[in-house]
């Protein structure tokens, strides 16, 4: 499978199935973010890799999934086997540039798109409580919480469906539990040379 075709077959995970990710995979998925392009090479992101079972819940229990479906919310029997934690520390010279969110951005997608090359699924996540997390690991002042990558097998199927449902891009969940994903055409969103 090529890159495009991964990029284009990987999927967000929502709902996990209790199987436990092996350690050499979430380091890997880490140490490919860790080697992702970065703005001026600050190099200041850190991550904190979290699969004790019970922070993993703490964790699970103050992050939100799918805001667009409020009843989708995974139970805690389908929550990840893995949480990574990103940081960024404010210490370092360049971690307080305008394009660290951009970083963050390549670092979690690279996180992902491991994951997926190894079978494991993935949720890019910025709905937490970062007050509650700060204390639940412990993360000192200097350490901005930007964003969480959730890892574990799939536990649900999802789907993209190449045009928008109705008009609209909202994603959704029939009544087989499956989710769609609708995307707008390549048609509606691309231009050559000028807009």
């Amino acid at each position: 499978m090529s890159i495009y075709e991964k990029v284009i077959a990987r999927r967000t995970t929502r709902k996990y199935r209790r199987a436990k990710v092996p350690d050499d995979v979430v380091r890997k998925c880490v140490d490919a973010a860790r080697m992702s392009p970065i703005s001026t090479n600050h190099q200041s992101l850190k991550y904190v890799i979290v699969n004790d079972e019970n922070l993993v819940a703490q964790i699970f229990r103050i992050t939100t999934y799918a805001l667009l479906l409020p009843k989708y919310k995974p139970s805690e029997a389908e929550m990840p086997d893995v949480f990574i934690v990103i940081l960024s520390d404010e210490t370092i010279q360049g971690s307080k540039t305008p394009w660290v969110p951009y970083d963050v951005g390549i670092a979690t997608m690279s996180i992902s798109m491991v994951a997926f090359d190894e079978g494991i699924g993935s949720c890019i996540l910025a709905s937490t409580q970062r007050n509650k997390l700060r204390e639940i690991l412990n993360i000192p002042d200097h350490l901005r919480i930007d964003m969480l990558v959730s890892l574990g097998y799939p536990g649900n199927e999802r789907h993209v469906i190449d045009k928008p449902r109705n008009g609209d891009v909202k994603y959704w969940v029939d009544d087989k539990e499956v989710l769609h994903v609708p995307k707008r055409r390549l048609e509606d969103i691309l231009t050559y040379n000028r807009f």
